[in-house]
């Protein structure tokens, strides 16, 4: 499917591998600490508010507000680097080398939801959480990948890599249009102002990081405020950094995205994930995961996903709209497929929105999507490991 593998694709996957593994120590730290006699102290502080800002001009929110809508705003920056450099100048940019991945993608997305919807389908209030199993986490499932080692082939690995993107380009899509509050008409005119001054820096090809800096954090100030989720402003401010194919020597969009994906792969997503993954099981039972939200969630993650890459590829490959992964067979494609069903952080993060006026339900969230994750990551390594 892919014959030439590019030194940033390269650089990428071991960021990735390794931002996977310092993942499940966030995780594994969090549950412990919110199961310890520190488990006061860990959701006490975690909603001790903050203000940040001068005067009267600023937010106070909640720790966890501040790391889901401020921190998480800049990993979405990053994302949608990766997913604009890709479709210009990487593995995304023909349609030729797009198809499988974006069919893939769509059927992991697509059955998961259906699966949640149709088991949370008498209760409205549940119901909003059907994009929850949806989401794979790409620094988790390719860590995984990688303690497999020549195992797999690097096709399967890139083909996971491009699947995952797409996928975080479905999860924006899906926050923006149905994770969306009561809109602020004043500030989305404010929003639209801002981003026509971003689209003129890039238009005159200003190759300064400070600019565009500037005018972000007035986009997510007035993005917060708008009732859109401010995570979006992000996705805005990386759409106007400019990259010129022709520019061999110099891209604004390539030295950003090396320049903080460091700090996002081991500073804000393991942050993200120790505020996040924290849940109590005292009490938990097997019965609690046949609760809607925790077993459309596991179902979704666990059943869904698989079945929907592989049966939605397998079709697309038997048509000829795609290419077989090179190297690769039935087996070791199916097991990939697993894999995506590792949702975490990205699943975590969409529950959260899902859930903001029903905050009940977040331990059932945080259930299902560690329990479908946990499983989607063992099967699928075993089942990789075996062929």
């Amino acid at each position: 499917m892919f014959n030439y593998i590019s030194k940033p694709f390269r650089w990428f996957f071991k960021l990735e591998a390794a931002s996977g593994l310092l993942l499940l120590v966030s995780a594994i730290l969090a549950l412990y600490v919110s199961n310890s006699s520190y488990s006061d102290f860990y959701f006490k502080s975690l909603e001790h508010y903050l203000f940040i800002g001068i005067n009267s001009f600023g937010l106070k929110l909640s720790l966890l507000h501040w790391i889901n809508d401020a921190l998480m705003a800049i990993f979405f920056f990053f994302v949608t680097l990766e997913i604009k450099r890709e479709f210009l100048q990487g593995e995304l940019s023909s349609l030729k080398q797009a198809s499988l991945p974006i069919i893939g993608a769509v059927g992991g997305m697509l059955v998961p939801a259906l699966i949640y919807i149709f088991i949370n389908i008498e209760n409205p209030n549940t119901l909003n959480g059907w994009a929850i199993p949806s989401a794979t986490d790409i620094a988790f499932s390719i860590g995984i990948l990688s303690l497999l080692g020549s195992r797999v082939p690097l096709s399967l690995k890139v083909f996971l890599t491009a699947l995952a993107i797409i996928d975080d380009l479905g999860a924006i899509i899906i926050i923006a249009f149905f994770y969306t509050g009561d809109l602020n008409i004043k500030y989305l005119i404010l929003i639209f102002i801002t981003f026509g001054g971003l689209y003129i820096l890039n238009k005159l090809n200003i190759k300064k990081f400070l600019p565009y800096l500037i005018l972000g954090l007035f986009l997510w100030f007035f993005t917060y405020k708008s009732g859109v989720h401010a995570t979006i402003a992000g996705v805005l401010l990386a759409c106007s950094i400019p990259h010129r194919k022709k520019e061999h020597d110099f891209s604004l969009l390539v030295k950003i995205e090396h320049l903080i994906s460091p700090y996002v792969a081991y500073l804000i997503m393991p942050i993200f994930a120790f505020a996040n993954a924290g849940v109590s099981l005292q009490g938990l039972t097997f019965s609690s995961l046949l609760n809607p939200v925790p077993l459309g969630i596991l179902l979704g993650l666990f059943f869904g996903k698989q079945f929907g890459v592989f049966a939605f590829s397998y079709v697309s490959i038997k048509l000829g709209l795609a290419k077989m992964p090179n190297n690769s067979n039935w087996i070791n494609f199916y097991g990939v497929g697993v894999l995506t069903g590792i949702g975490f952080t990205m699943s975590l993060f969409v529950g959260n929105l899902a859930f903001v006026e029903n905050t009940e339900y977040m331990d059932g969230v945080k259930i299902g999507v560690l329990t479908g994750s946990l499983l989607s990551t063992l099967i699928g390594y075993l089942l990789l490991l075996l062929t």
